[in-house]
């Protein structure tokens, strides 16, 4: 049965391998495996090795991801990306919460929202401005997507005012409180989709190319993303594993570690399709990604994980983030607003998006643990 829009000569992910600067760290999947379970190691290098590897697995994911959702139309290729888009996020709070690393993962939900809407809307900026002197992009899907985000702050932020104005007999309910919020801000989100794929679709039609044509076929984009999604289901819990030895060896703490390290190895794919998309000066689809990304992050991840940990670890996970993480993120969410509501950029806004995401990444390394 011939398909018309495919081309039969690239059904395949070896293009894919030999076009990607990235691919070849695929090989550090197995031998972070191997190295885990038969040498000694150091848990340092373990940490290095399974970060890095997230890469390319993660790229693989989005690749995957995209050409699955050009065989499946616009619609059900965005809830491909909502699905799939964070799995490197999911997977890796998933081992933290088993193992009661509950601040990591809420320094990795701080952490990917800073680097979605700072380092990658940054770097994408940057990249596309080195080619074109204006971008150009929906100014109404930004403005929307940057109210969500109010949204979602204000969802993180009465939980940390229920914690430091309600004493001590409201730290009793933190648990039912953020359970609570969960719930909200999970309907809030289904019906953001339900508003973006079928009441308001207009407002997503800018990021999808009707006559870009899928490179892989519906099989074998299924089984790419199903390799990918194993391969960061195994990378996750190593990472995971060996992040409290790693931290301790290089003097990071935990907020650091969630913040930075691990919130670059969970969001390499939003990443890298934001940073390729721009340069190919689809700033739409950049924005698009990074902006829906964290909106996905807070409105999503961060409840769901709050749900499962009610099913595991020590105890429920709580929404309570430290006044400094608050203060990252209103910072993060006010620039991003500010920069893409307008619909234009160039790449100088993108050097001041990265100016505040270094400023912000030292000032983490440099707080005090306690």
């Amino acid at each position: 049965m011939n398909r018309p829009h495919s081309q039969p000569g690239q059904e395949n992910p070896f293009a894919f391998f030999a076009q990607s600067r990235a691919s070849w760290l695929l090989v550090l999947v197995p031998v972070t495996l191997l190295l885990r379970h038969f040498t000694q190691l150091s848990d340092t290098w373990i940490f290095l090795l399974s970060a890095l590897a997230m890469v390319p697995l993660a790229r693989l994911l989005s690749e995957a991801t995209e050409q699955l959702a050009l065989h499946t139309g616009a619609s059900l290729g965005a809830l491909l990306n909502v699905t799939f888009g964070n799995a490197g996020e999911l997977v890796i709070g998933f081992f933290a919460l088993r193992q009661g690393l509950q601040n990591v993962v809420k320094a990795s939900i701080t952490g990917s929202i800073l680097m979605n809407l700072l380092l990658t809307m940054g770097v994408s900026m940057v990249s596309g401005g080195l080619r074109e002197r204006e971008l150009r992009f929906n100014p109404l899907q930004a403005r929307s997507r940057a109210t969500m985000m109010t949204l979602a702050a204000i969802g993180l932020i009465f939980p940390a005012a229920y914690h430091l104005l309600g004493g001590s007999g409201a730290r009793t309910h933190e648990a039912d409180l953020s359970l609570e919020f969960s719930i909200i801000l999970l309907v809030t989100y289904v019906l953001s989709l339900l508003f973006t794929l079928r009441t308001h679709r207009d407002l997503l039609s800018a990021r999808h190319d009707e006559d870009e044509t899928p490179h892989w076929s519906a099989t074998m984009a299924g089984s790419m993303l199903a390799v990918s999604a194993l391969g960061i289901a195994f990378m996750g819990e190593v990472l995971v594993g060996s992040i409290e030895a790693a931290s301790r060896a290089l003097h990071m703490s935990d907020l650091f570690a969630g913040i930075i390290v691990i919130a670059i190895a969970g969001n390499a794919a939003e990443a890298t399709s934001a940073v390729r998309a721009a340069m190919r000066g689809r700033m739409d689809l950049s924005v698009g990604i990074a902006s829906g990304s964290s909106m996905q992050i807070a409105l999503f991840v961060a409840p769901a994980l709050v749900l499962l940990s009610h099913g595991m670890g020590p105890g429920p996970m709580d929404l309570v983030f430290t006044p400094t993480e608050l203060l990252a993120l209103v910072i993060a969410i006010v620039i991003h607003g500010q920069i893409a509501g307008d619909g234009e950029a160039n790449w100088m806004e993108g050097v001041q998006l990265l100016a505040v995401y270094c400023m912000l990444g030292v000032m983490f390394y440099l707080m005090p643990v306690g």
